[in-house]
């Protein structure tokens, strides 16, 4: 079904530049990184481009851990059944064994590059529990600073061989969108590289052209999309958008994590907003809501563990029950049992936050609400990170392997970069080795380009958060498709003013996205993980399948 238009390319200058590659690398978090350093001992030429510094990609961000079954005690396959679980029933069983299967050994191969994990009294990793885990299987760094030890760690790895010419780093750089070939007899066309912008000065600077057989988008989630996230402003939705644009499968869109314990700083807070890790309730803080009630134990046999769509309906529903926009996460038991330094051994980034924020946590419990977090949709790809446009591969989480299905697993968000982008390096390898990946020349996509100017992102902001919200009925998501159709409508027509530049093309990503995810939101009639519609509360048997959302040759946005 057509249900909207969108551009098919960004309206940008003409490229001033050309460079060439076996294969362009885009982000730089876990997946982007993986993936290049694994690309570079395989294949003669890399080109990673990244739209901020080196180490800046989202991966830094990360509080929480990352899971594998690396206890004796534990399992692949007690890992593969909780993944399940918190899946809702849409995982793609063969990408969870995947994932669970091959991820310790990628794990022992980040400690290889350098990682540096908490360790236990014996020396070995220490693993906590999370939501939705039956069983101690989080690495931690740093307390609550993995993120940033794996970024920092890899990073390394990557600037030990900047001076091989095997590979190029072109940092502060936006890709605009994957050129694509001739399309061939199945009526797919290749990619063919990626137009990008580079801000800065030299050979490099302005809009250029990235010319490779093989893409590879590790381009991290949209949390921009929405008023408030924890993700970083860069996250604006650019791998989705552009794959959309080039013709992918982009599927799951509906299922947005939204992390039920968001530092709370006002109801006119917006952009990205701290974290309170998952960490904290899994070391036993817990819930309360304004009038000092606990309200989890009833809701769940997990409690506050229970997994991370269940805990944020349910503090959304208790916030409408006592006229609250808030609840409240207490730690105070955990410093009365270990001490009050307890609380800034174990979470030093928390603590720094909060104390930023005027809250002492060993004595005052902290305001919380649910924001969004992290995307379990994505490019659809399959088990080495192919997507259906020849040569367009998608790893990390603008990817949609089937391991998340209808709502993440807490910290199984690493390991799928690190697991799929190391398949994913390998494939490209392989495919480049064999032949089957050439190199095409660009042809210019259909229909005129587009933009969206800066100036109407907040109202996108506003929209998205009202429609395809954490709560969702038709009504809303209808107001949504015509109110996001009139913003670009008003681009069109030259009402407002939008010149080809970063926020522009930012804001037309963010449009996009948006646009594509209420569609799909509308089409799912049923609650279901990530996704909850307020009309349609019950999970319905008959969905038990992926929407997946696509861009015709006129731009047709088709939901299928």
């Amino acid at each position: 079904m057509v249900v909207a238009r969108l551009h098919r390319r960004l309206r940008a200058p003409q490229p001033g530049w050309t460079t060439s590659a076996d294969v362009v690398v885009v982000g730089s978090g876990i997946a982007g990184l993986t993936a290049a350093l694994e690309l570079r001992a395989r294949v003669p030429r890399v080109l990673l481009v990244t739209k901020g510094e080196l180490s800046s990609g989202s991966t830094v961000w990360a509080q929480g851990g990352i899971a594998a079954a690396l206890d004796p005690t534990d399992s692949p396959e007690a890992h593969l059944a909780d993944t399940l679980s918190a899946g809702g029933g849409l995982c793609d069983p063969r990408a969870v064994e995947v994932l669970v299967t091959d991820g310790p050994e990628r794990v022992r191969e980040l400690v290889a590059r350098g990682a540096v994990f908490d360790t236990d009294g014996d020396g070995g990793i220490a693993l906590g529990r999370e939501g939705g885990h039956h069983a101690d299987r989080i690495a931690h760094a740093g307390g609550d600073a993995t993120g940033a030890e794996i970024s920092r760690a890899l990073v390394a790895q990557l600037d030990a061989v900047r001076n091989d010419p095997g590979i190029e780093v072109i940092e502060n750089a936006l890709v605009l969108d994957v050129l694509t070939g001739t399309p061939g007899p199945d009526g797919r066309a290749p990619a063919c590289g990626v137009t990008l912008h580079v801000r800065g000065a030299g050979s490099r600077d302005g809009v250029g052209a990235a010319l490779a057989p093989a893409v590879v988008l590790a381009t991290g989630g949209i949390g921009q999309v929405f008023r408030s996230s924890t993700n970083p402003p860069a996250a604006t939705g650019d791998g989705i958008a552009a794959a959309l644009r080039a013709g992918a499968s982009i599927g799951d869109l509906e299922f947005v994590q939204f992390h039920p314990t968001v530092l709370w700083l006002g109801s006119g807070a917006k952009g990205q907003l701290p974290l309170i890790s998952e960490a904290v309730r899994g070391e036993g803080a817990v819930l309360l809501d304004e009038l000092g009630t606990r309200f989890m134990p009833a809701i769940h046999p997990m409690a506050e563990l229970a997994p991370r769509d269940v805990v944020a309906h349910a503090i959304v529903r208790q916030m409408a029950a006592t006229g609250s926009d808030h609840v409240l996460l207490d730690a105070r038991g955990l410093a009365a049992e270990h001490g009050r330094g307890f609380l800034a051994r174990r979470f030093p980034t928390i603590t720094a936050r909060l104390q930023d924020a005027g809250i002492d946590w060993t004595e005052e419990p902290v305001p919380v609400a649910p924001a969004q977090h992290y995307h379990s949709g994505g490019v659809v790809t399959d088990l080495d990170g192919r997507s259906d446009v020849p040569g367009l591969y998608a790893v990390g989480e603008v990817a949609c392997t089937g391991v998340h299905g209808a709502n993440r697993l807490a910290s199984n968000s690493l390991l799928e970069g690190l697991v799929f982008a190391h398949r994913a390096a390998r494939d490209v390898a392989a495919r480049l080795a064999a032949g089957d990946l050439a190199q095409h020349d660009p042809v210019e996509r259909a229909g005129a380009p587009g933009l969206v100017p800066a100036a109407a992102r907040s109202r996108v902001q506003a929209i998205a958060t009202a429609g395809p919200g954490v709560i969702r009925d038709e009504r809303g998501l209808l107001g949504a498709r015509t109110h996001l159709a009139a913003v670009l409508d008003a681009a069109d027509e030259g009402d407002v003013v939008a010149e080809p530049q970063l926020a522009e093309w930012e804001t037309t990503n963010v449009h996009q996205v948006a646009s594509a995810l209420t569609e799909a939101a509308l089409r799912r009639t049923e609650s279901r993980g990530g996704h909850f519609r307020s009309d349609f509360p019950a999970v319905d048997p008959a969905w038990e399948r992926r929407v997946v959302v696509r861009l015709g040759a006129d731009g047709e946005l088709v939901v299928l």
